[in-house]
């Protein structure tokens, strides 16, 4: 009953807490820390103990892992392999040595120095992965640099624990003690292989077959928690355990049922650990002690900022994805509460640095969204500082920001950026077609891999004008930005048409409100995920239905027409041209905007010259909100006007630099 008592008090006071943080933008993560410090122990006093919630806090981590291991592949994990080990080896060496000899010299204390080490050299797993998902950055290049270096953390977490009671003087043998893990881990590894390869697919089939929901629940809950089991009981962390599970169920055709029903329950169970966290902080403390509280806590964000730049610019990455590493993992983790404990039952950390280490590292976890929130601003603003170009580009080899040496210059060629996916189908596409082009990618493992396998390939931020030069930008006749990061894809957008104002601009969203954004900034098109995803789905659902061809594309073009009303401000109705499309393949309608300023506006349709030059008519001008149908020649063009023209296809992408190149004069 009192385990009860204090959730209703912990869940209460949650919902009023994120309420208030909503209202005022602040992420829920935030408000969750919030309200375990306000209810726990050392705030009001309404939760005595903590333990209770601490438990179901447990939960809530290992569903967290669990369910991201589901989103992500072990084909990935392969994949940045390089940042795991590389990385996150150097990240936790370098901090544990650094922190080791400023303790050592600020506290005079040598007995607490190497352990301090230990536990800031960890970030919270938990928090960065939760926020990064929920901002959508999980993908990107830095989140794919912070998920590996985090990875690396929480295995780094088994030998340190085995380390700290060498320490107090408790342990026999270190060697023998890591030999047995060793031994215990290969086995468990080899276990979970066999099972995921012969005997999961078999169980997972069998309760598909059945089509009970509880029971799919149920097999996925015992999965999730039994190889967390198993990997605890070797020594190793619950957590890695989950998130082992859900490597292995990633890979099956059922990863994306089984996070759909785990998915209400992580959020439950997270909430809890984000609260028990919060609980740990001595209010008291902190305001006893807030100068050096603070001290410490913005030093030991600096200095792991620090750090994690300059293990990622020795990756090779450039200088503002190093700095946007930084501050994303610059916070002390959730292991380090855990080590902490450790520390505390061998006697290694006591006195003020038990509280103190408490207080910095729960200010570090609550600073943490606010940090990621402000990291690619302040990334952008650190890339424009007076350094060597080496620096802000990256430690690349030299050859990976050059084309193959031997080949012509680039002409009427399609630049590429990111090699991911889309831009490997798009690559593809373009060598069987004979269509020239160039790749701009950030990831240095890629690149070298690639350029093996004799790809057109080079590396760099292609935000960067020396980067874009090497691709002969100017010279181009496409680009496609084909990145998944929306703030990446805005600084590129910006970065092309500003080296290139004349090039036709391709750049993917994710979402259709993303759109006008990047239109603004010089897209010619913007094609937003989750319209096209629509399209293709219902037109897969009607062609099932036996739906003529012609009118499934004519509802295509009216969703199109519709979708992209916002995009490209407002449209003839496309529905009354789509008979005329279609028997006309190679007829085409266009629409420009007169920007303010510009040396069009206040000429008259007559005076471009676009019928009797181009062959291209104009139809139709949209202005205030109102359609002027077949314009006449002495028709004057207005600034803000929407003008729709008319004519073959290879004519009006003839028209289309001129239209660019008198924009680009205004």
């Amino acid at each position: 009953m009192h385990t009860l008592t204090d959730l209703l008090i912990v869940f209460v006071s949650a919902v009023g807490v994120i309420l208030v943080c909503d209202r005022v933008k602040i992420p829920p993560i935030v408000g969750f820390l919030l309200t375990g410090c306000l209810t726990g122990p050392h705030g009001l006093g309404l939760i005595e103990s903590s333990e209770n919630v601490e438990f179901l806090a447990e939960i809530g981590v290992v569903l967290l892992l669990f369910s991201i291991g589901l989103e992500f592949s072990l084909s990935e994990l392969i994949r940045i392999k390089r940042v795991v080990f590389w990385g996150g080896g150097l990240q936790v060496l370098v901090t544990i040595v650094v922190v080791w000899a400023l303790v050592e010299y600020a506290l005079g204390s040598p007995e607490s120095a190497l352990p301090m080490g230990l536990l800031i050299a960890l970030s919270s797993t938990a928090i960065v992965l939760k926020t990064l998902q929920d901002r959508m950055e999980l993908e990107s290049p830095q989140g794919q640099i912070s998920l590996g270096i985090l990875l690396f953390q929480d295995v780094a977490v088994i030998p340190m624990m085995l380390f700290i009671p060498l320490l107090g003087g408790t342990a026999e043998s270190l060697y023998r003690a890591l030999g047995i893990l060793g031994a215990k881990s290969a086995g468990i590894f080899l276990l979970i292989f066999l099972t995921q390869r012969y005997l999961l697919p078999r169980i997972l089939t069998v309760v598909a077959a059945t089509r009970s929901r509880e029971l799919f629940l149920l097999t996925a809950v015992v999965i999730c928690f039994g190889v967390a089991w198993v990997t605890s009981s070797a020594g190793l962390s619950l957590s890695l355990g989950a998130f082992l599970a859900g490597l292995v169920l990633s890979e099956s055709e059922y990863s994306h049922q089984t996070l759909a029903q785990m998915l209400p329950f992580k959020d439950l169970f997270t909430s809890l650990f984000f609260i028990s966290v919060g609980m740990t902080l001595n209010v008291s403390f902190v305001m006893q002690n807030l100068p050096e509280v603070l001290a410490w806590t913005v030093g030991i964000a600096v200095l792991k900022a620090l750090v994690c730049m300059g293990v990622v610019a020795a990756l090779g990455y450039p200088f503002r994805t190093a700095v946007h590493v930084g501050l994303i993992l610059a916070q002390v983790g959730e292991f380090a509460f855990v080590l902490s404990t450790v520390c505390i039952n061998h006697k290694i950390l006591a006195g003020d640095s038990v509280p103190l280490f408490l207080a910095f590292s729960t200010l570090s976890m609550i600073m943490t969204p606010f940090l990621i929130a402000m990291a690619p601003r302040i990334a952008e603003a650190a890339s424009r500082a007076p350094l060597p170009q080496r620096i802000l580009s990256g430690f690349a080899a030299p050859s990976f920001t050059k084309t193959n040496h031997g080949e012509p210059p680039l002409k009427n060629h399609v630049v590429i950026i990111g090699f991911g996916p889309v831009g490997r189908n798009l690559a593809r596409a373009a060598k069987s077609s004979g269509v020239p082009y160039a790749v701009v990618e950030m990831n240095p493992t890629t690149v070298r891999e690639e350029r093996k396998r004799g790809e057109p390939i080079v590396f760099g931020d292609a935000s960067e004008k020396t980067v874009l030069d090497h691709v002969s930008i100017r010279d181009a006749k496409v680009v496609v930005v084909s990145l998944a990061d929306p703030s990446m894809v805005r600084r590129i957008t910006v970065s092309v048409r500003a080296a290139a104002p004349t090039v036709y601009l391709i750049a993917r969203t994710r979402f259709l409100s993303e759109a006008p954004h990047l239109i603004a900034l010089g897209a010619d098109e913007v094609i937003p995920e989750e319209l096209e995803t629509s399209i293709e789905i219902f037109a897969r659902v009607l062609t099932k239905y036996l739906v003529p061809r012609e009118d499934i594309e004519a509802m295509i073009a009216r969703v199109r027409a519709e979708g992209y009303h916002s995009v490209e401000g407002p449209q003839v109705p496309m529905m009354q041209w789509c008979d005329l499309l279609r028997d006309l393949p190679d007829m085409e309608v266009r629409s420009f905007r007169i920007m303010a300023g510009s040396p069009i506006a206040e000429k008259t349709i007559g005076a471009l010259g676009l019928r009797k030059n181009w062959g291209v008519t104009v139809v139709a001008l949209r202005r205030n909100g109102e359609w002027i149908a077949n314009p006449g020649p002495e028709t004057a063009l207005k600034a803000g006007d929407v003008m729709v023209v008319f004519g073959r296809t290879c004519d009006i992408r003839k028209i289309h630099p001129l239209m660019r190149a008198l924009e680009a004069s205004a």
